[in-house]
């Protein structure tokens, strides 16, 4: 054991393989001890070290359900959150790389939900009236927020439930931090686009008149991910035009005119689940992160199915791209030798009404 812990700088410069190397020695001195997560966007060199794989949520939930002491989250940054959230008191989560963020995500802050909350309620009676969703991609005090204010969380793959539960409650919705996944979801629930708002945080008032306002179902932070935000309809036109036989699925981040022309649209979850359970000799072209349709690629052309990535430009989770060999080495390492390095801690209070919107996700999810 090292009596101080190792540098980043130590790191930097070694090799993929050796790093490799590094990892599979601490791995097998923790043993039990610790359980690395892969998301579906990580990169290839990392993600296969993963015990785990999947997307935020669920990573999360196997990481409480494990035994370890150790949950280090190849990830970004809220993904980690959650996983502090949800796991016990006794295990520590651990980000290799602190700078791994999510650029939607930090598209809506606490305060400017917060001024949001009070311009609507110069309008309308908010409390009664408007319940805060928030995706799953967001910081855990928007978590709390919704939390202190009988709210609830969402992702990819639940938000027509959760919406549905929602209006079951209160007559409208503060949707944050992704307008796609609002727009789409709320569309495909039968809401009129004109009862779709957006709401540009950047505005006095979002930029709606008080009409706007009480005519809207459903506020849409102006929030994207600049990843699903490169796809566009036309790249779904060219590509039918060479392959009409072709299959479009894509995220619900897309933006709406991608998936008003995708065939299918589903979670990170339920495109692997569509394309795996497809019939073979199959084509389909995929609106969602690079390292995600590359894999499925390869792992599909056994059976003949031709898996293609969208956009015509590289479009990879960029934040996510942070993490890489050497950083999960430099944790590993640490940890092996009885360092904790990079511990995630959510605020107590936060932590608390976090979970909250979470368990009230998670008792319909």
């Amino acid at each position: 054991m090292t009596s101080t812990p190792l540098p980043i700088q130590d790191y930097a410069l070694l090799s993929d393989e050796e790093c490799d190397a590094k990892i599979t020695a601490a791995k097998a001195k923790l043993g039990k001890r610790c359980v690395i997560l892969g998301h579906h966007y990580q990169r290839d060199e990392v993600f296969k070290h993963a015990d785990y794989v999947g997307d935020s949520l669920q990573l999360s939930r196997d990481a409480a359900a494990a035994e370890a002491e150790f949950i280090v989250f190849c990830g970004v940054h809220f993904m980690a959150e959650v996983s502090n959230i949800l796991t016990r008191p006794e295990q520590i989560t651990i980000l290799p790389d602190l700078a791994a963020g999510c650029s939607m995500a930090d598209m809506a802050n606490l305060v400017k939900v917060k001024k949001c909350w009070a311009e609507l309620g110069q309008v309308i009676d908010v409390d009664n009236e408007v319940t805060p969703v928030t995706y799953i991609n967001s910081a855990a005090d928007l978590k709390a927020f919704c939390g202190e204010h009988e709210g609830i969380v969402c992702t990819s793959s639940n938000a027509q439930k959760i919406l549905e539960w929602s209006f079951a409650n209160r007559p409208k919705v503060l949707f944050f931090p992704d307008q796609h996944l609002g727009r789409n979801t709320g569309y495909r629930m039968g809401i009129p686009l004109d009862q779709l708002a957006l709401w540009d945080f950047n505005k006095p008032m979002g930029g709606l008149t008080e009409e706007q306002i009480r005519n809207a179902k459903i506020f849409l932070w102006g929030g994207f991910c600049s990843v699903h935000q490169m796809f566009k309809p036309e790249q779904i036109d060219n590509f039918l035009a060479k392959y009409p036989e072709t299959k479009v699925i894509a995220h619900p981040e897309a933006p709406f005119e991608v998936c008003q022309k995708a065939e299918y649209i589903g979670s990170t979850t339920s495109i692997l689940r569509t394309i795996r359970e497809a019939e073979p000799n199959t084509r389909w072209l995929v609106a969602t992160e690079l390292n995600l349709v590359n894999r499925l690629h390869e792992e599909c052309k056994k059976d003949g199915k031709n898996v293609h990535f969208m956009s015509p430009t590289l479009c990879m989770c960029s934040t996510m791209f942070r993490t890489d060999p050497q950083h999960l080495a430099w944790v590993m390492d640490n940890l092996a030798n009885g360092h904790v390095i990079n511990q995630i801690v959510v605020d107590k209070d936060d932590a608390w009404l976090a979970k909250k919107a979470l368990d009230n996700m998670l008792a319909i999810h």
